[in-house]
């Protein structure tokens, strides 16, 4: 049985003669399968169109020609790389007892060359070589991702959905204001309730009115912002339904846990909970390096350097926690986490925001062991349990 999360390779014996090996190479408009069959001197490859059946029915051809060669095939694996079509191929193929992975794409070394060769076949050669290796229990040849179900991918759908309407709605409000002041107007906020009403009242320096092409679009913009604002409204107003219906769900009770920690909003605790808290991480090392909170030496004869964060963990997790960690200084000023920061800024200029990285990374342990143990992080104040 493969172990927590150990997705650096694989802990089943790899059986050559019984094991039928393919590697798809995805696009939207077709997919290249390439495969390795036990008995079959060449290598296989053929091009498909986007259809899930007809790559079952190329997997079964391809058993039958092992089979005429003499081999039984007990396994067939095959991989691609992750990418748009996310996981519904994966979880088809598993229902139908074909074992599937999805490679993790930045895992697989490339040739470093300005200029090297690039096409879908020198892709699935890649890919080929990359796999076997997994298989064979070698370790970092390719590093696999985790498959969620559809409940865990449709739980994140709200969080994302809110992220991606206050972003289109900052970006409203800042087309209205930038309208404005090239007309001189300042000082007028667009976002109150009655903006709409007020500006046939308003005028520019010169004594003018508004511009009727300029008035009409600001009025689209208030009612693209009022409908944005009403669909946040809706997500928030269900997440919190959600959590009053199901308060013991796990993710749910991780949630409300959260929501008691002094400085961590609903908000927050909810994309913690989907994005990383709620996956089964195998440690604290695990959980820093999905974050996207680790660092990226460069270490090379005697140049020794630092690059800053790797930024190939998750964006949301990283940006969430380094907005939380300034936030846990303001209200958590009495934590052990609190004063270890001040400890190693208070005397150092122009070290804070390297060190809030540290802190954000943490506090993320800190809360994950809080949702998986019950552990509170030593000097944190918690809410009443309600």
């Amino acid at each position: 049985m493969q172990k927590l999360n150990d997705l650096s390779r694989s802990l089943t014996p790899l059986k050559p003669d019984g094991t039928l090996i393919a590697v798809i190479e995805m696009s939207l408009s077709s997919w290249l399968v390439a495969g390795i069959v036990p008995g079959v001197e060449r290598q296989p490859s053929k091009k498909l169109e986007v259809d899930e059946n007809a790559l079952l029915k190329l997997l079964n051809r391809w058993r039958e020609e092992a089979r005429k060669a003499g081999h039984r095939i007990e396994r067939i694996a095959v991989a691609f790389e992750a990418g748009r079509d996310g996981f519904w191929l994966a979880r088809w193929l598993r229902v139908r007892d074909i074992e599937a992975h999805v490679i993790h794409a930045s895992s697989i070394a490339v040739s470093r060359e300005h200029r090297r060769a690039k096409t879908d076949r020198l892709d699935t050669e890649l890919l080929k070589r990359s796999f076997l290796g997994w298989l064979r229990g070698e370790r970092d040849h390719c590093k696999m991702v985790a498959i969620p179900t559809i409940k865990d991918e449709d739980a994140k759908r709200p969080t994302r959905e809110r992220e991606s309407l206050v972003g289109e709605q900052s970006r409203i409000v800042n087309r209205m204001k930038a309208a404005l002041i090239r007309l001189g107007i300042r000082g007028f906020n667009p976002k109150l309730k009655k903006a709409a009403e007020r500006l046939d009242g308003l005028r520019t320096p010169e004594g003018e009115p508004i511009p009727p092409n300029t008035l009409a679009e600001l009025r689209r913009d208030m009612a693209r912002r009022r409908l944005v604002s009403d669909q946040i409204r809706q997500i928030e107003e269900a997440r919190l339904e959600r959590l009053k219906q199901t308060p013991s769900d796990g993710p749910h009770a991780m949630e409300r846990l959260l929501a008691r920690v002094i400085g961590v909003g609903v908000e927050t605790g909810d994309m913690l909970v989907q994005e990383v808290l709620s996956r089964s991480m195998r440690d604290r090392r695990a959980i820093a390096r999905y974050a996207g909170l680790t660092g990226s030496p460069d270490e090379s004869g005697r140049k020794r350097r630092e690059r800053g964060l790797t930024r190939s963990g998750n964006a949301r997790v990283r940006r969430g926690m380094i907005e939380l960690a300034w936030r846990f200084l303001r209200f958590q000023k009495d934590s052990v986490l609190a004063q270890w920061f001040r400890t190693r800024t208070e005397n150092a200029r122009g070290t804070r925001k390297t060190m809030i990285v540290a802190l954000a990374r943490k506090l993320l342990i800190a809360l994950w062991r809080l949702v998986r143990e019950g552990v509170v992080p030593d000097g944190v104040v918690l809410r009443p349990a309600s």
